[in-house]
Parts: structure tokens; sequence; C-alpha cells
């Protein structure tokens, strides 16, 4: 009996044992399956920032592309301007002393009176003898100082209704006008 005993409590034991180890083996096997879901689904999570990561940094790229671009863009518009500046300060310039010179002056005056016989001519005192000068043959013209036209000179006909201006600043203005389109080919060129 005491055989029968421990022959039992063999049995009982190692029924407990085998019960227990797959007990464990399933706490194993969901504890493995648990590392598995979290692995994998760190994996998706890190893919996941990955790719975010990447989509920003894309984003990121394309702006700094686009404000270089931009970048780009002002500063030959700022260029262009300041050579302007600079083109529009030379034909100033040069039609100033341009209009000083009596060989000129007199050129400028015989094409803007061709076909008019009378009038009035506005003009500042630095040219004023020069022209009074050049408008002695051309018929009856009266000169008029007038400072704020500089170097230049104003045609009135028709007791003032029509006016032509050879101004400093408008021959300069329509020179600049001019010239403008090529200057645009030569920094378009260059850019």
């Amino acid at each position: 009996m005491s055989e029968n005993i421990q022959s039992l409590l063999d049995k009982i034991n190692r029924e407990g044992i085998e019960k227990a180890e797959m007990e464990a083996a399933k706490i194993i096997s969901a504890a493995e399956q648990k590392a598995k879901d979290i692995i994998e689904s760190a994996n998706e999570e890190a893919a996941r920032a990955a790719a975010e990561s990447q989509k920003s940094a894309e984003a990121y790229a394309q702006r700094a592309r686009e404000t270089i671009r931009q970048s780009a863009r002002d500063i030959i518009l700022s260029v262009k301007s300041s050579v302007e500046a600079v083109l529009d300060k030379l034909l100033s310039e040069a039609v100033s002393e341009s209009l000083l010179k009596e060989e000129t002056l007199c050129a400028l005056v015989d094409s803007a009176l061709k076909g008019i016989s009378s009038g009035e001519i506005f003009c500042g005192s630095k040219i004023a003898a020069a022209l009074a000068k050049t408008l002695a043959a051309k018929g009856e013209f009266k000169v008029v100082i007038d400072e704020k036209l500089g170097n230049g000179f104003s045609v009135r006909i028709d007791e003032g209704r029509i006016e032509h201006s050879f101004s400093e600043e408008v021959i300069s203005r329509e020179l600049a006008r001019l010239l403008r389109p090529d200057l645009a080919k030569l920094l378009q060129a260059g850019a």
C-alpha cells in the first residue's frame, strides 16, 4: 500500500510537474508572442517615423530650394534696379554735358524746330546765349529763361497750347526707355 501511495504521489507529482511545465510553456509562448508583437509594433512605428522624417526632410529641402530661388530672384531684381539707377544717372550726366555743347544744342534745336517759324523757347540760363544765337536765323522765337529746365529747353507754339520738352529729364528718360530692353537682355544673359 505504501507502494501504491508512493506511486500515486509520484503520479500526482509528475502530473503536477507536467501541468506546471505546460503552464510555463503557455506563459513563455504568450510572452514570446507579446514580445514579437511589441517588436513588430515598434518596427512599424519606427518605419512610420522614418517615413515622416523623410517626408519632412523633403518638404524642408523643397522650402529651402524655393527660398534660395526667391533670394536669387530678389538679388537679380536688386542688381537690375541698381544698374538701371546707375544707367539713369550716367545718362542724365551725359545728356546734361551734351546739351552744354553748342554743336549738339544747335543740331537738336534744328531738328525740334523743323517746320516751325515762331514760338517761345524756354531754357536754362547756361544755354540761353547759345540758343538765342542759334535761333536768330530761324524765325520769330522768343527765348525765356526757366531754370527748372537746367541745360535743356522747351518749345511752345500756338500760344503755349503745344509744348515739346527737351529737358535733361525728358531726354534721359526717353534714352533710358530705349536702352532698357537691351540692358535687360544683358542682365538676363548673365543670370
